[in-house]
């Protein structure tokens, strides 16, 4: 039954198909066994006819295609993703794209978000460190103790990462102005960190 909805899902897949951003994708690395190079507006049209199914969801994301794996992600259940499961949900981030849908879609409305805020921004992976933050800034509901904290831990790890720097700024925007001043002061010297600053700056 699951391969017959795959199958399914991969026949509307293939109708919406655009070489154009296919080809865009593949150049900045985002490869997988199969990329139809969909756009995620139709891919969350998609998921949107489907509804919740998180049995389904699984499935799809254990495929190594790109918009079924991103359907996924938009069909699971965020209220039955605990901590035990986020080695899960984590071997499936394998890019940014995948990083902000997972953020965007799912992670951001798990009720464990502040635990995988600090998990991940302790991981030696920056793409889940990026992820986490993301979703703890969507969510809007981490303490500011942790995200301070996840923040620190995230921009001293990943001392030169584009990507991380971006997940704490949206983060750290979240919070009250004296703690951003005193985040700022605790900073690493790093260039993540300076990116971090200089994208704070310019946004308060």
């Amino acid at each position: 039954m699951l391969e017959q909805k795959k199958r399914l899902l991969l026949f509307r897949l293939r109708k919406e198909m655009n070489g154009a951003a296919l080809d865009t994708m593949r150049y900045f690395g985002a490869d997988y066994e199969r990329n139809y190079g969909v756009q995620i507006y139709a891919i969350r049209n998609l998921a949107r006819e489907i509804g919740t199914d998180h049995e389904l969801a699984e499935y799809f994301y254990t495929q190594n295609i790109r918009e079924v794996r991103l359907v996924a992600l938009w069909i699971a259940d965020a209220e039955r993703i605990t901590t035990p499961d986020f080695d899960f949900w984590a071997s499936g981030i394998i890019n940014s794209e995948v990083a902000e849908q997972a953020s965007h879609a799912l992670l951001s409305r798990i009720a464990d978000v502040a635990d995988l805020l600090q998990r991940w921004c302790s991981s030696d992976n920056a793409l889940l460190a990026y992820c986490a933050l993301l979703s703890a800034a969507r969510n809007g509901g981490v303490e500011p103790t942790a995200a301070v904290s996840a923040i620190l831990s995230a921009v001293a790890k990943f001392s030169d990462n584009r990507l991380v720097a971006q997940g704490a700024t949206a983060l750290a925007m979240q919070l009250k102005e004296d703690i951003i001043g005193a985040l700022l002061d605790a900073l690493p010297d790093n260039p993540t960190a300076k990116l971090l600053n200089d994208e704070i700056s310019w946004m308060r």
